[in-house]
């Protein structure tokens, strides 16, 4: 007794001097109620709060356009006539004289009869897929005419089929004169197949496709043809087969149509540019389209990856003046140059500067000026879109949308004016007519958001950090809660979307919901979003940061920018770090709690691309090269496979995954699965039945899991049973 006394005594001590400092932590319980104020900040229930947010203009073949916005008590209609800015507005479109869609816009599906077709311009002809062939049906008599053969199953023409890409429609490009369609006969004969298995009662659906993945000794290709509609007759252009890619994105269609690909006015010669298996190569030729003789005209290399724009292929034909413009980064930025298409040499730089050029709007040929969307030009946030115009010899370069803001612009079909809606991710839009010199004609709706912050909505704040390097600015955005006590520690949650290909903010414009970041940070946490290195829309440099590397996902830079905002924010607990992102974000999440796993403490990793040589082979191939195996025969994806670093983790880990996932297969999370099974590690899995990358309609259980997950693994509460998000639709979007 004699002995045990003094560390019985001791014992007794430390309970007593435990139990305050539990009493001041005490686990909380979270009720419905909180979800439910989280769930007010979701976009069905903000989005109804704003009024007259932006216009869609809809343009009418006398030069006057109408929109529709959105009013505290239903939608009005307005029609511009832009010669003078004047405007008619009623709540009846029939007393305006247009025609209302059911809602704002009206952009309808291609083709006349909805379906999977593609109209000349004329009107007259519209082109279709049927049995492996390109069909057109004639408009006026209803007859079909079969216009290609010989195509069959893995052979076929203009089909729109590989990697994640896979559907019925048509790629093509119909000639001005509505007599001749440039397309291509699609060659996946050798190319590997991706399964999926369906989960049901019975049976269950294979689904197979043609899926080429990085390494693959044969994958997707294309021979471009020509095809006279009239006879109909197929002409073949006379080259070798070319890889199934674009100057701008990974498919050979980027949005919806066939990019790289312009046509003579008068339909004798099609210029295009073919891009090599690992985009480092581009060369630009003219064929003929009645003999299908090429001619070479112009290449460029690069060390990394080459792309010619953002959001849009910005490369253009000219062949009335036999000149082309291109776009490249070659001096470290994004911009515009002209040259002679028959000599292949350089006449003008059209754009110069520490900016990018984005996206190529409108080649006014007959004035001899461009108009283009960039950023980084002026002062503020380089991710905000500004619109300008400079002359082809590059002289007179001039800044239509002076506001600070990003700014979404939309030309008149006739070309002779522009709507802009401009804002920034805290100040509402404002929409303004202006005209091609940018003189402004009126001032169409400023967004009111008075109903919304009556509510208690607040705008997230802009953040600016350092990178890894210490000196480059880094742009994002903050949320917390609505109720902060500064005074108080909150866990910090990094959305994160690494790219290459876009970043973790999206667009600069404001918006009165971004996913569900701040109804995340209304549970009790602060939430961050910042673009790193590797993110597009800046330099040359700053996105070939992570090039040959994806599993750098911008990392450092999120480290970084949370040490900083924690120093900056005190109520910013650094001891307490999430993570979570869907697609390329998941890759990232997991990632980061195995490359971080004493930084990051909670992780939810929703369908990531874990392993790349099981992802589609043009988006691997493209940013981080082609396979290649060293003397010893490792291949350089290996150190960039998350399941190889699955032993380091050490916190909680969710991971998520669709079962017909046909963008991401789930062989990529089930890798990881089984690398953490191997290495003893627990973790938590779910996988949604039937589910695409998106998970469709489980994707706000998803969402609810979501924040459970870092309710009860970061906040150490306990959230409540089985809270049901409710998405509706806008009262207003059911009335004409």
């Amino acid at each position: 007794m004699y002995k045990i006394a003094p560390v019985f005594a001791a014992f007794v001590l430390l309970l007593a001097s435990t139990i305050p400092q539990l009493a001041q932590q005490p686990s909380r319980v979270f009720t419905a109620a909180d979800y439910a104020r989280a769930e007010k900040m979701l976009a069905y229930n903000t989005s109804p709060l704003v009024d007259r947010a932006g216009v869609r203009p809809n343009f009418l073949p006398d030069g006057r356009f109408w929109y529709r916005v959105l009013t505290p008590r239903g939608s009005e209609y307005v029609v511009i006539d832009p010669a003078d800015g004047s405007r008619k507005s009623d709540v009846d479109a029939g007393k305006l004289g247009i025609v209302a869609p059911a809602v704002p816009g009206g952009f309808g599906r291609r083709g006349g009869n909805g379906t999977n077709e593609i109209a000349s311009p004329d009107g007259k002809r519209a082109a279709y897929i049927k049995d492996f062939n390109l069909w057109m049906r004639d408009n006026a008599t209803g007859r079909d005419i079969q216009l290609t053969t010989d195509g069959y199953k893995n052979f076929g023409y203009a089909t729109n089929n590989a990697g994640w890409v896979h559907g019925d429609n048509p790629i093509l490009v119909w000639s001005p004169d509505s007599k001749k369609i440039a397309t291509f006969q699609q060659d996946e004969l050798k190319t590997g197949s991706m399964y999926l298995v369906s989960t049901n009662v019975g049976h269950p659906r294979l689904e197979e496709w043609k899926y080429p993945l990085p390494g693959d000794i044969h994958v997707t290709t294309i021979e471009r043809v020509v095809i006279n509609v009239d006879k109909p007759e197929v002409i073949r252009l006379r080259m070798d087969p070319d890889q199934h890619r674009s100057t701008q994105c990974d498919d050979v269609s980027c949005d919806g149509g066939w990019d790289d690909v312009y046509w003579s006015a008068d339909g004798s010669k099609i210029a295009f540019v073919s891009t090599s298996r690992d985009h480092k190569k581009e060369n630009l030729r003219v064929a003929d389209a009645a003999t299908g003789v090429v001619r070479d005209v112009y290449e460029e290399t690069t060390s990394t990856q080459f792309e010619s724009g953002q959001g849009a292929v910005n490369w253009r034909y000219l062949p009335e003046t036999n000149e082309f413009i291109w776009f490249t980064e070659r001096d470290g930025w994004g911009h515009l140059y002209l040259y002679d298409i028959n000599t292949g040499k350089l006449k003008n730089k059209i754009t110069t500067g520490d900016f990018a050029v984005w996206r190529v709007m409108k080649i006014d040929e007959k004035n001899r000026v461009v108009y283009f969307v960039g950023g980084g030009r002026e002062k503020g946030d380089p991710y905000f879109g500004h619109f300008y115009r400079v002359g082809l010899d590059g002289k007179n370069l001039q800044l239509l949308t002076p506001e600070e803001g990003n700014h979404d612009v939309t030309l008149a079909t006739k070309g002779n004016y522009f709507v802009d809606n401009y804002s920034t991710p805290n100040t509402p839009t404002v929409s303004v007519l202006r005209d091609m010199n940018g003189k402004l004609i009126a001032t169409l709706e400023k967004t009111d958001i008075s109903r919304l912050t009556e509510v208690g909505w607040r705008a997230p704040t802009p953040i600016v950090v350092k990178a890894r390097d210490g000196s480059t600015d880094l742009y994002g955005l903050m949320y917390t809660p609505t109720n902060l006590d500064p005074s108080q520690k909150y866990p910090i949650i990094d959305y994160i979307y690494p790219g290459p290909q876009g970043g973790s903010v999206g667009s600069r414009s404001f918006a009165a919901s971004r996913g569900d970041n701040q109804a995340l940070a209304e549970l009790g946490f602060v939430v961050m979003q910042v673009d790193g290195t590797c993110n597009p829309l800046r330099s040359k440099k700053f996105h070939d940061a992570c090039y040959g590397n994806m599993a750098d996902n911008t990392l450092p830079d999120q480290v970084e920018a949370i040490k900083q905002l924690a120093a900056k924010y005190p109520y910013i607990d650094i001891n307490r770090v999430g993570i979570w992102g869907h697609s390329g974000g998941g890759y990232a999440t997991a990632a980061a709690m195995f490359r971080y796993p004493d930084f990051f403490k909670v992780g939810i990793s929703e369908s990531g691309n874990h392993e790349n040589r099981n992802y589609e082979d043009d988006w691997g191939e493209r940013y981080i090269g082609l396979d290649v195996k060293d003397a010893s025969g490792k291949s350089n994806y290996e150190d960039q496979a998350n399941q190889n670093y699955a032993k380091n983790l050490k916190g909680k880990l969710l991971l998520a995954h669709g079962t017909m996932d046909d963008n991401v297969p789930p062989n990529n999370t089930l890798l990881v699965v089984d690398a953490l099974i191997k290495a003893n590690k627990d973790f938590d899995l779910i996988m949604i039945p039937n589910a695409r990358h998106g998970y469709g309609a489980a994707s706000y259980y998803m969402m609810r899991r979501r924040w459970d997950y870092f309710v009860k693994n970061l906040l150490g509460a306990e959230p409540p049973k089985e809270y049901n998000l409710t998405p509706k639709l806008d009262p207003r979007m059911t009335t004409r």
